[in-house]
């Protein structure tokens, strides 16, 4: 019996200079994709991949389009490479900006208007942080019930779950120094401060999230072929409706990427890849739960490893 397969992909956060090049450089599917995005954005978003500078790659309106452009130009360059029929998901989840990615590969979002909607997405978070700034902190090692009430008292939110010992909070600076303090007093085994320009998932990003309600309603979004597991609520996604109301509420609500993996689990999945750079998603996904399979496919030796590894599945 074939075992239940799921695609994940990055988010902000999992970029590098120098991310895709050898994709670019071996793959005619993957050039494509960067060309694509390229004529798309007006500018050479596959330079700024492959050499940086790596402040400007970091920007939040550059670095969304990037690792979108990245992970895409990974996964044609491994259908071009074992062809469709080997690459078939049964689920598709991203982390945050990594949920356009997943509709991109679900086939319910083209790669062009994915490309132009996390651009605006990036440009739209950057002015909504400047109109309210704030930032994000990342608690090791305390439940959620336990950051929920650090929360209460500091008046800030959880805007990432993303395993049991890992809890993100987003609010205004001054606050989040407060839960800081608190977490810690609460038997916190770290407290990080994130490099993010904004509180994003959280109430502060109202601003951007109205003006992008708008372009995601003018956008064509389709029903999915392949079923997304939801940011927001870690329901399984098969309506285009459904997805719009998922992406409305994404950024001022909270990921709970732990309950995504763990709605694919349940439901019989045992094998996830991770498709983009960086292996931010697979190191969580040991964490939540060691028993099942996850593997990086961001580069030219990753992608050598495929067919060993789906002759397997």
């Amino acid at each position: 019996m074939r075992q239940l397969v799921a695609f994940l992909f990055p988010g902000q956060g999992s970029q590098r200079v120098g991310m895709g090049k050898d994709l670019y450089l071996n793959f005619r599917s993957a050039k494509e994709v960067f060309d694509e995005a390229d004529e798309v954005l007006g500018f050479h978003l596959s330079r700024l991949c492959f050499e940086g500078p790596e402040d400007e790659l970091v920007q939040t309106n550059n670095v969304q389009p990037a690792v979108l452009t990245v992970s895409i130009a990974c996964l044609r360059a491994a259908c071009e490479m074992y062809g469709t029929a080997v690459l078939q998901p049964d689920f598709v989840s991203g982390h945050s900006l990594g949920e356009y990615t997943a509709l991109v590969a679900g086939g319910a979002l083209t790669f062009a208007d994915a490309v132009r909607l996390v651009r605006k997405r990036g440009q739209l978070m950057h002015e909504a942080a400047k109109q309210c700034p704030g930032g994000m902190l990342a608690i090791i090692g305390l439940d959620e019930q336990t950051v929920s009430e650090v929360c209460k008292v500091a008046d800030v939110e959880i805007s990432n779950i993303n395993s049991p010992e890992q809890i993100v909070v987003s609010g205004q600076i001054e606050k989040l120094a407060k839960a800081k303090e608190l977490a810690a007093a609460n038997g916190a085994l770290r407290v990080i401060p994130l490099k993010v320009s904004g509180a994003f998932h959280s109430r502060l990003m109202a601003p951007a999230a109205l003006e992008l309600r708008s372009l995601i309603e003018k956008t064509p979004i389709n029903d999915p072929v392949v079923p997304l597991v939801a940011n927001t609520n870690a329901r399984i996604l098969t309506k285009a409706a459904d997805i719009k109301l998922e992406l409305f509420d994404q950024l001022t609500h909270c990921v709970r990427w732990l309950d995504c993996v763990r709605t694919m689990i349940h439901a019989g999945t045992s094998v996830f890849f991770e498709i983009g750079p960086g292996d931010v998603l697979t190191g969580l996904l040991k964490r939540i739960d060691s028993s099942v399979q996850g593997y990086n496919v961001n580069d030219l030796k990753s992608l050598s490893r495929l067919k060993e590894i789906t002759a397997k599945i």
